[in-house]
Order: structure tokens, then C-alpha cells, then sequence
């Protein structure tokens, strides 16, 4: 979501750069905070501020898992992979969620509602093996339940759509 207040922080941090290595990284973490994530426009802009070659900047975007070239699903999917849901199944719980979403573990979907990503742990290994999607936390799942689940959400991105094509169509 880009506010008055990102888009003032990611001018402010250009516009203060005075060449002192180390910037880059809060640059990038200026511009992926205004625009949900890195666009090539501000990659360009960033190179000819810096003076850094864009190939390098893309270097330290790639080498760091915070940075995203791409903007996030409107759900993102995080499945735990961590050591109580890997013995609970988290393999078996992520290929069922790449195979229901159409998508595999860093990628967004074609229509930009679903992101799936792996973490570490997600903290409820007594729920094991356990997803997150956005905020809430679901645990104790097993194939069937989770394409229940993605299913329900697949439904309300197919209401949403519909209820904003049936807008548009009135006006």
C-alpha cells in the first residue's frame, strides 16, 4: 500500500544519499517498503542516484530474501518447513498447495491473489504441520483439509471478482 508518508521516506532516502557505502540496502528496503516491492523503475533510479551498475544492484537483491522483484499476492501462503511440521509433513502440505494454486514456493499467481513461501517455523510446532495465510494460523493439517481450506479462499478471490464485475457492469 503506498501512503504519502512511504513515498516521502523512499524521496527522503534518495534525495540524502551522499554516496557513503552501506546505502544501498536501506535504499532497497526504502523502495520495497513504498512500492510492496522492487520495480525496475526504481532500480534504475536508484543506479543513477548511486552510480551503482543496475547489474549489481540486482546482485544484492537476488543474494538477500527480504527483497522481492515481484509484488505479493493478496494471500500469502507461509508453510512451515521447519523441523515439527518436516516430520509432520510439510512436504506432502506444500506440494498439495503448489498443486491446488497452480504455483510453486516463491511465485505468485497468474492473477496476483495467491504467494507461497516456506519459512523456518512458524511457531505452533504443537500444530504441526501448520500454514499461515496472511494472518491467520492453521494447523493439523492433512492434504484433504488444506485443499478444503485453499478452496474456501479460491471461492471468496471468485466472489470478489464478481461482486466487482457486477459493479462495474451497473454503472
Amino acid at each position: 500500500m503506498t501512503t504519502a508518508t512511504s513515498k516521502e521516506k523512499f524521496s527522503y532516502r534518495v534525495w540524502r544519499y551522499n554516496g557513503a557505502p552501506g546505502e544501498l540496502i536501506p535504499l532497497l528496503q526504502s523502495a520495497q517498503e513504498h512500492f510492496g516491492y522492487i520495480p525496475r523503475r526504481a532500480i534504475n533510479y536508484i543506479s543513477g542516484v548511486t552510480g551503482i551498475p543496475e547489474s549489481d544492484i540486482y546482485g544484492v537483491i537476488t543474494f538477500y530474501s527480504q527483497f522481492r522483484l515481484r509484488p505479493m499476492g493478496k494471500y500469502v501462503v507461509r508453510a512451515c518447513a521447519g523441523t515439527a511440521c518436516h516430520v509432520s509433513g510439510a512436504k506432502m502440505i506444500i506440494e498439495t498447495i503448489e498443486d491446488e494454486l497452480g504455483i510453486e514456493v516463491g511465485d505468485t499467481s497468474e492473477d496476483g491473489m495467491f504467494t507461497l513461501n516456506t519459512v523456518a517455523c512458524i511457531g505452533c510446532c504443537s500444530l504441526a504441520p501448520v500454514i499461515m495465510i496472511n494472518d491467520e494460523t492453521y494447523g493439523r493439517l492433512t492434504p484433504a483439509s488444506l485443499r478444503k481450506l485453499l478452496r474456501k479462499y479460491i471461492r471468496k478471490v471468485g466472489e470478489t471478482a464478481a461482486s466487482i464485475e457486477n459493479v462495474s457492469c451497473a454503472k
